[in-house]
């Protein structure tokens, strides 16, 4: 287990919410949405391995790994239990928390992952890993920002680019190779019938690296879930269009959206 960075937020005494971030982001990938969490929730942000402030060991990583280094998060905050959201790597890592300790998951909120690798995502992965070897994190982003955030969020926001840029640019490469590794071995699909905590899967219209049907098809498989598909948006969904993102979290998590 990594010892990983974590800050904690919001209403003392409330139910936690543990958030996890997507490969390449940080725990700053929340800030449009801890506003409101923190009114409702303890909220937990916390930066994978290898990502920003925490340490990146040895690698390759599994999703046994990242599972294990988010429920030591939990444990060193104190929280037997805990609701959990994450995006894509995090959203992968919430459905496995979900799967390995489901008494301690109150309801999961999977946004914008797959929970299998087919070879096309397999391919991918391969290449942009190969294009870190050449080219380093800076030559990754080039080809991550337009799967991100949709043309019309990054005209529109040029800010949210420069923010999601920053972050990537801090994660170190051993954590980006070491947690590629794990997307390459993800094989959560086949479990999804046992999956236990209440689930809802959030999948963004322009998805191209966790599109709307893949989500359904999770949501299909996972008994009493649904999947809500934001429009417009493209991978980091919270990101790309925050206001329905808000509204389609909002009644999950028991949050006044009005």
């Amino acid at each position: 287990m990594t010892d990983l960075y974590s800050e904690v937020s919001g209403r003392d005494g409330a139910p936690f919410l543990l958030l996890l971030n997507s490969l390449g982001a940080t725990h700053a990938m929340w800030d449009g949405q801890l506003g409101h969490l923190n009114s409702f929730y303890r909220v937990i942000r916390c930066d994978a391995r290898g990502h920003s402030r925490s340490p990146a060991p040895d690698g390759p990583y599994c999703f046994d790994d990242l599972v294990a280094d988010a429920f030591g998060v939990l444990d060193r905050h104190g929280a037997a239990t805990a609701s959990v959201m994450g995006l894509s790597l995090g959203g992968m890592t919430a459905l496995g928390m979900g799967l390995a300790q489901p008494a301690r998951i109150e309801r999961i909120l999977c946004c914008a992952a797959r929970a299998d690798a087919p070879p096309p995502f397999v391919q991918s992965w391969q290449d942009r890993l190969h294009l870190l070897d050449t080219g380093g994190l800076e030559a990754v982003w080039q080809v991550t920002e337009d799967k991100w955030l949709s043309a019309e969020s990054r005209a529109a926001h040029p800010e949210r680019t420069e923010a999601l840029r920053a972050g990537f640019l801090g994660t170190s490469e051993a954590g980006y190779r070491g947690c590629a590794a794990a997307l390459l071995q993800l094989d959560y699909l086949r479990q999804l019938p046992g999956l236990l905590p209440p689930t809802l899967y959030v999948a963004g219209e322009k998805d191209a690296a966790a599109p709307a049907g893949a989500m359904q098809a999770m949501a299909a498989a996972t008994p009493g879930a649904r999947c809500v598909v934001i429009p417009g948006a493209a991978h980091v969904v919270n990101v790309d269009n925050p206001a329905d993102f808000q509204h389609a979290i909002g009644g999950f998590l028991g949050l006044d959206v009005e």
